[in-house]
């Protein structure tokens, strides 16, 4: 197999198709894996695979973990911080050049909109390197009074090498959001991508050495969450772990800190996330935001709006215009200028949300709209509103990860919040309202580590975002997130009279 491969223009009419290489990044070079081992990587529009990438196996853990511990200890911890962010700054101005062969990737391999990963993902992860570029000679430590005979001081350093496995609903801004902190704080990276979506991290990888990070601060590899994840996640050379995912494989991650070095752990997990719709929200803005809440992205986000709570007064104005909006969603080829919606990643993901629609219809919950497969060919699903639904139902309480709402009614604000904080998550939530009263007593009572007033799914390079309860912990974004990459040690100077 050759390293790298063009796609056939046929696959992505009118652009021209970039060039990716197939093989690991590890120390600056593009590498075959030690077993020689390969996989596919689907195209969820039809179902076919696109290419098939080197898989990384334990010993090519351990290449990369030491290649990139050899970095810090002997060229990156050295190098000034200002010099880090010119180089930071450099890599965004790269990917946004790359901007249109970034986006292609995205959507071949992951489904999602060519125009939506152009102008969101694209621009976003741009948008997070530069921001952190700009922190990178700005962390820093405090002179702390203790007694006239010492001079106290704090140091912000680095933690050393961090091991990062990013989810396949958004790639390329996953690996910004964890990459662009961790460089900027003076660490060394193993990435892991999802086996569903690595294409776009290797073109990424081209540009890291292109910008000119030294060999070792940045290393790419492809694989499972078996072993290759699950190596990482317990390696002794690996300081700090961040992961995106399932709360399930979070679990796994903090298992295997306890019992290997006892690593620093960030956990950005799943989601139910509750929108709250009071009597007097402006109805238009409120199905505008909601529709957009769990609709975005194939309804394949970790804070999608899955359960919209409705004052009972507004409810059928409420769900006929929903209803209306989510006919209106154009579903299909992820090149077609006017999609909007493209297919789920993967036959696994599609099965999985098929079925919890099934469970909904035997539960009793009302099918407003959808409810079924999207064509006859690609993991497509029809946009889904179920009207009707009750708290104890599964379509209310677990994580879909699919185009599925679920809605209920509600008398009071003090029973709507009661019962949006009535699962295991606490990843986002929001609340649609006139009254400012309200919008603060219901953004301080909702348990969730984002709350959205009158809006959804809004973000800021500068406002931190993670999850409350089992939805994880630490912070992605804003200075919170340079915390999650540093390790604080005081220093105390002994001052002779």
């Amino acid at each position: 197999m050759n390293e790298t491969f063009s796609f056939n223009p046929l696959t992505c009419p009118l652009f021209i198709p970039p060039t990716v290489h197939t093989h690991l990044f590890i120390n600056n070079e593009f590498v075959p894996g030690t077993s020689g081992k390969t996989f596919e990587t689907i195209n969820p529009t039809n179902g076919k695979p696109i290419i098939a990438v080197q898989e990384a196996t334990e010993a090519d853990v351990d290449k990369a973990v030491a290649v990139a511990t050899e970095c810090f200890e002997k060229v990156w911890k050295k190098v000034a911080a200002a010099e880090r962010g010119k180089l930071i700054f450099k890599l965004a101005d790269l990917i946004e050049r790359d901007a249109e062969s970034l986006a292609i990737l995205e959507a071949l391999d992951n489904g999602k909109s060519y125009k939506i990963a152009l102008e969101g993902d694209i621009v976003d992860s741009v948008g997070c390197y530069r921001y952190f570029a700009g922190w990178a000679d700005k962390i820093h430590g405090k002179t702390i009074e203790t007694t006239n005979d010492k001079l106290c001081y704090t140091r912000h350093e680095p933690v050393g090498v961090v091991g990062a496995i990013i989810p396949w609903n958004y790639p390329i801004m996953m690996s910004a959001w964890k990459l662009a902190p961790a460089l900027a704080c003076g660490n060394c990276i193993v990435l892991k991508t999802s086996e569903y979506t690595p294409l776009s991290a290797l073109k990424f990888a081209e540009l890291v050495k292109e910008a000119g990070f030294p060999p070792g601060v940045v290393n790419i590899l492809s694989g499972y969450g078996s072993p290759t994840g699950a190596y990482l996640a317990s390696h002794p050379g690996v300081s700090k772990l961040a992961f995106t995912g399932s709360t399930l494989t979070g679990r796994k991650i903090l298992e295997s800190s306890a019992k290997s070095n006892l690593k620093k752990i960030q956990l950005e997990l799943g989601g139910k996330s509750a929108n709250i719709v009071c009597a007097d929200a402006d109805l238009d803005e409120a199905v505008k935001w909601t529709t957009a809440g769990i609709f975005n992205n194939h309804g394949q986000s970790c804070n999608a709006g899955s359960r919209i709570y409705v004052h009972e007064s507004l409810a059928h104005e409420f769900i006929e215009r929903f209803k209306k909006e989510a006919l209106a969603i154009k579903v299909g080829d992820p090149f077609h200028e006017e999609t909007f919606q493209g297919p789920q990643i993967s036959q696994v993901q599609f099965d999985k949300i098929l079925g919890y629609i099934e469970s909904g219809k035997k539960e009793g919950a009302r099918v407003v709209t959808g409810g079924a497969r999207w064509g006859t060919v690609g993991y497509f699903v029809q946009p889904t509103v179920f009207a009707d639904c009750r708290d104890e139902m599964k379509i209310m309480q677990e994580e879909i990860f699919g185009p599925v709402v679920s809605i209920a009614t509600f008398k009071t604000v003090e029973e709507a919040i009661e019962r949006a904080n009535g699962t295991s998550y606490g990843l986002a939530g929001g609340v649609f309202t006139k009254d400012l009263s309200t919008a603060i007593r219901v953004s301080n009572e909702l348990k969730a580590g984002t709350v959205w007033v009158n809006c959804f799914d809004l973000f800021d390079q500068s406002t931190p975002f993670g999850g409350y309860k089992q939805s994880g912990f630490g912070k992605e974004l804003g200075e919170y997130a340079l915390h999650e990459y540093t390790q604080v040690k005081s220093v105390k100077i002994k001052i002779d009279p």
